[in-house]
Order: C-alpha cells, then sequence, then structure tokens
C-alpha cells in the first residue's frame, strides 16, 4: 500500500500530479484516484487506501472546499490523526479544517526549495517517517513522455478529427514501446487548444519530453510538423516538417515514432517495431473516414439516431475503399448494434460486421462490445458477460467495452460493478458527460453521496461544454438536469426541461432522461410517469426501463407497472422476465 494519499478536487489534478511527483522524488509511494482497478467499486478502493496510507495530502482549492468527496477524505484523515493540508488556490480550508495549519502552495510550479513545499513534505516526513531525496531523473525508471494534440492548421474546424487522430495513433505507436512511459491519450488532451508552457506541462505531468506538433490537410496534401523537446531544459531535442501526399501519412507517423525513439536513445526491440509499423490499412483515403467516422462516434449526439446514421454510412463507404480494415469494421458493428437495438431501425445488428472485424484483426476488442450488445438484448445475459471478458482482456482500456460492460451490469442491477466500468470509460475520456450522467445515477443508488457530487459536477460541466457548441443537443441537455436536479438546483432543471420539449419534443431519449431526474431527485412522481408513457408507447426496446434505479421510486405505481406490461405485449417481450 501507498505511503502518502492525495485527495483533491477534478480541476486541479494538474496540481495534483505535480504534488505527487514530487512526493515520489522524495522517496514515498503515493495514491491518487487515477490508479483505480476496473473490476471493483470506487468508494470500496477509496476506502481501503485511505485506511492503509500513513498520510493523506488534502489540496484545497475553491472546488474542493465544496466538494463533499474531498471534505469526506478530510475529514476521515482528521479522525486518524494523518491529515496534512495544502491550498493551491489561496482558498482557506472549510470549518473545521481550518484550525489546522496549512501550506501555501499557490502558484507553486514544483520548486523543492519553495517554503509551502518543505512545510507540505516536513508534515508527511513526521508522519510517513524521513525518505532519502532522490533526483528527478533516478525516480523514473524510464524516458517517459507526453504526445499533446497537434494543432489543427488547416483552417477548417471540421478536419479536426484528422489532427486529433494523428495525435491519438503516434500516442498509440510510442505506447508499444517498452523502455519508454507515455502519459494517456485523456490526460495530454486536457491541453488542447490550450496556449501551453511545454516545461510548466513536463513539470506538471512528470515526463522528461514533451512532443507538440500541428497538422495541415489540403486536399490530397499534408504537411506536419513535429517537435520533441526536453522538459528540463525547454531545448529542442529534434525536430522535423514533413509536405508529403496524403498517402505518405502511414510513412510519416512511422518516422516521427522511430525519430522519437533514436532521439532518447532507446532501443526498439523488433516486436515493438512491427507494432508501430500495423496500421490495419494501406489506404490513406479508408484511413481518413474511419478517423471521421470514429470522430463523429465520439463526440456526436448521444441518443441522436444521426449519429448512427452518419458513423454507419462513414464507415460503409471505407470498407469500400478496403474490405480488410478491421477497425473499421470493428466501429461500424458497434454503430449498427445500437441502430438495430436502440433505434429499432435497420436490418444488421452489428454482429456480421463484428465477425468480419475479428476475422481479419483477432485482437480487436471492439466487436466482443457489439457482440455482447446482441447477446443482452436476446437475454443472454452469461453471454454478453464472456464476451465482455473476451474485449477486457485484449485492452482493459477500451472506452466501448467498459461502456457497454457497463450497461449490461446496469441491467442486472450489479450497480457496483456497472460504477467500476462507468469509473474506467470517464478515466479514458473525460468528456464522456454520458459516462458521468451514468455515475450519477449509479452512486444515487449505491447512496455514496461524495462521488454523486462530483459526478453531477463534471456530467454538468462537460454536457454544457457540448451544448455550447450544439445547444440542440438533446442527450447532454438531458445529462444538465440530470446534474442540476442532484446538486438541489431544481428550478434550474425545470426549466431546461420545459425549454427542451418545446424545442425537440419527439426525443425520446431525451425524455426518458427527464423522467429518471423527475423520479430520482425531483420528487415529480406524475411528470415521470407522464414522460415515460410516451416513451414506453413509442420505444423500440425497454432498455433498462424496468430495472433502472432512478424509477425505483415509482416501481410500484400501478401506472409504471401497467406501462411496462403493455410496452412488453406490444414488443413480444410478455414471457420474458426482468434480469435481476
Amino acid at each position: 500500500m501507498s505511503d502518502v494519499f492525495i485527495s483533491y478536487a477534478r480541476s486541479t489534478e494538474g496540481q495534483a500530479i505535480k504534488l505527487a511527483e514530487a512526493l515520489r522524488i522524495s522517496g514515498y509511494e503515493v495514491w491518487r484516484d487515477d490508479e483505480l482497478p476496473a473490476h471493483r467499486a470506487y468508494s470500496e478502493v477509496i476506502e481501503e487506501r485511505l485506511r492503509s496510507a500513513k498520510a493523506v495530502v488534502v489540496m484545497w482549492s475553491v472546488d474542493g472546499a465544496k466538494s463533499q468527496w474531498v471534505r469526506a477524505e478530510a475529514d476521515a484523515a482528521r479522525e486518524a490523526g494523518i491529515l496534512v493540508q495544502a491550498s493551491v488556490d489561496g482558498t482557506i480550508p472549510p470549518m473545521p479544517f481550518n484550525q489546522i495549519q496549512c501550506a501555501d502552495l499557490a502558484l507553486w510550479d514544483g520548486d523543492l526549495e519553495a517554503p509551502g513545499w518543505r512545510k507540505v513534505a516536513s508534515s508527511v516526513a513526521a508522519l510517513a517517517g524521513p525518505r532519502e531525496h532522490q533526483p528527478a531523473a533516478q525516480s523514473r525508471s524510464k524516458a517517459s513522455i507526453c504526445v499533446l494534440p497537434f494543432a489543427n492548421m488547416s483552417g477548417d474546424p471540421e478536419q479536426e478529427y484528422f489532427s486529433d487522430g494523428i495525435s491519438e495513433d503516434i500516442t498509440t505507436d510510442l505506447a508499444h514501446v517498452s523502455a519508454l512511459a507515455v502519459v494517456a491519450r485523456n490526460t495530454a488532451f486536457t491541453f488542447k487548444g490550450a496556449a501551453v508552457d511545454v516545461a510548466k506541462v513536463a513539470r506538471t505531468l512528470g515526463v522528461s519530453h514533451v512532443l507538440e506538433g500541428s497538422v495541415r490537410k489540403s486536399g490530397n496534401k499534408v504537411r506536419i510538423t513535429a517537435q520533441l523537446i526536453d522538459g528540463a531544459t525547454g531545448d529542442h531535442v529534434w525536430a522535423e516538417r514533413f509536405d508529403r501526399d496524403l498517402t505518405d501519412i502511414f510513412a510519416i507517423q512511422d518516422e516521427i515514432s522511430k525519430a522519437i525513439v533514436a532521439a532518447l536513445k532507446l532501443k526498439l526491440l523488433p516486436v515493438e517495431k512491427k507494432a508501430i509499423e500495423q496500421r490495419g490499412t494501406i489506404s490513406a483515403q479508408a484511413y481518413d473516414l474511419y478517423l471521421m467516422a470514429r470522430q463523429y462516434w465520439i463526440t456526436g449526439n448521444h441518443g441522436d439516431i444521426r449519429r448512427e446514421e452518419r458513423v454507419i454510412r462513414i464507415c460503409s463507404r471505407a470498407v469500400e475503399v478496403d474490405p480488410n480494415y478491421a477497425s473499421a469494421w470493428a466501429l461500424m458493428s458497434i454503430a449498427q448494434a445500437n441502430y438495430h437495438h436502440g433505434f429499432g431501425k435497420g436490418d444488421e445488428d452489428g454482429s456480421q460486421a463484428a465477425a468480419r472485424a475479428l476475422m481479419l484483426d483477432p485482437s480487436l476488442p471492439e466487436p466482443h462490445a457489439a457482440i455482447a450488445r446482441e447477446m443482452r438484448e436476446r437475454g443472454q445475459f452469461e453471454e454478453a458477460i464472456s464476451e465482455i471478458e473476451r474485449g477486457l482482456s485484449l485492452d482493459p482500456d477500451s472506452w466501448e467495452v467498459n461502456k457497454e460492460a457497463a450497461r449490461l451490469f446496469m441491467q442486472l442491477r450489479r450497480i457496483p460493478e456497472a460504477a467500476a466500468h462507468f469509473e474506467r470509460a470517464v478515466s479514458v475520456m473525460e468528456s464522456d458527460y454520458h459516462g458521468w450522467g451514468m455515475l450519477v445515477t449509479c452512486y444515487n443508488a449505491l447512496g455514496d453521496q461524495p462521488r454523486l457530487e462530483r459526478a453531477a459536477e463534471k456530467a454538468l460541466e462537460e454536457a454544457e461544454r457540448v451544448t455550447a457548441q450544439d445547444p440542440s443537443n438533446g442527450a447532454a441537455i438531458s445529462f444538465i438536469v440530470s446534474a442540476l436536479g442532484t446538486l438541489g438546483r431544481a428550478e434550474q432543471a425545470r426549466e431546461w426541461i420545459n425549454r427542451a420539449l418545446l424545442l425537440d419534443p419527439d426525443n425520446l431519449n431525451m425524455r426518458y432522461n427527464f423522467a429518471c431526474t423527475l423520479a430520482a431527485n425531483l420528487g415529480d412522481r406524475e411528470g415521470a410517469l407522464q414522460l415515460l408513457e410516451t416513451v414506453t408507447s413509442r420505444t423500440s426496446g425497454l432498455g433498462l426501463t424496468e430495472v433502472d434505479p432512478d424509477f425505483d421510486s415509482i416501481r410500484d405505481d400501478q401506472r409504471f407497472v401497467r406501462m411496462i406490461a403493455d410496452a412488453k405485449a406490444r414488443l413480444g417481450l410478455a414471457d420474458r422476465k426482468p434480469p435481476v
């Protein structure tokens, strides 16, 4: 177990990373919640780590002082006599913590001689024991790098998918190099669009090097610039500009990855070289189409049928160009499964596309999510779990497989397991407002108030970011409503509901989520039942309705019972029992 537990609000994660690195340099084992395992409940792991820690460093901030999660961890540490406090933005700790000494880490840049840091280090040493200071270079067993999102210089925001895809693929390539530690895509993309001080990014993330660059795509031409920067000195270790035909895009990526390996004087093993060069397609056109479809899938309006239609259409074109492009088949399988089962549209349920993807590349995890969806819809839950386990054995961090796993366990009312997979999904893609919104449901059902508040705050933040760009995104609006209801802002929640139903009255997914909020958070049984009646009379499937914890307050209402029975009769599911 770790010597030091760090508690912080998500908005100060950068400072938490910096503090953790400083403590590790000082010789301590450090734990923060980026290391949550996918198979265990969030609250269970937190409690275990708190109990085993010798010191708990609470990083107070404006958001931290408001967070019941941070306050609960601070209170547990105070009771155990192992609390160390630091303010990262000048915020005074709330009562009763304001009666305890608090170090000042406002504007701290990682300097190990700074007074605020020395105060924290002294307290940690008193609780956990002194450690021998290690130079930063010795505290890491291997070179480390963060690939910042490459800037889109094409003059067309619609080309963002391409620059993002290049950044992600280079990150994936470098992750194959065993001698190199690579910052996860999710963490790196928190810097997207921001003017960053590269040396500060390196200190914050605790990496030795940073890669930054830009992409300009115009017609069949592409220009990519890339610079590898020493995080300690800010000096350029390597830099290059590539002006090529688009057909050379794979060669450019290979050259960048191999140049970084060479510049860092690392040895590239044969199996690693092969992994870097494996692209899945030799067609630049198919690759471009796949990146476009992937972007639509990630950022599109969850619950809007047009997202699935676009992804299926674009992936279909990609596999026409290259019938052996396994990744395009895999993405199409997931979109087809949702199109067929979620919207009752299309003849393809995703199983054939998934089988094709696995035949071409058995190492892909995503097809197993599509197959698991088909098994779940048939009521074959053990088979669905087996498919999920296969997918996660190939990639425990697969966003798609973790999301499908979470939905499956939600339907089985195995809420702690569902929460663990939603947690893993949002750790991979923090912008996943749907995942944060579903965690609101999970934590509400589990009675985990600190986690509930945190999830609601993140769902609100990420959903508001989406509606700022797409005000008609009904799914994002519904999770804004859920978050507002959870956070006690009932009047605002109702205002959003009334406005959204005027703008998009036929959005069944949005109506369903509004019904969840009315039943679970606003105590409005009548309003929830009215909305739900429209949904159950028109939907192509029952989904979670029969077992959704948000409806526990109305589950015994005879109108709810009748709605479920009528929907089952209409869908030919009258003989099917709830899965729990």
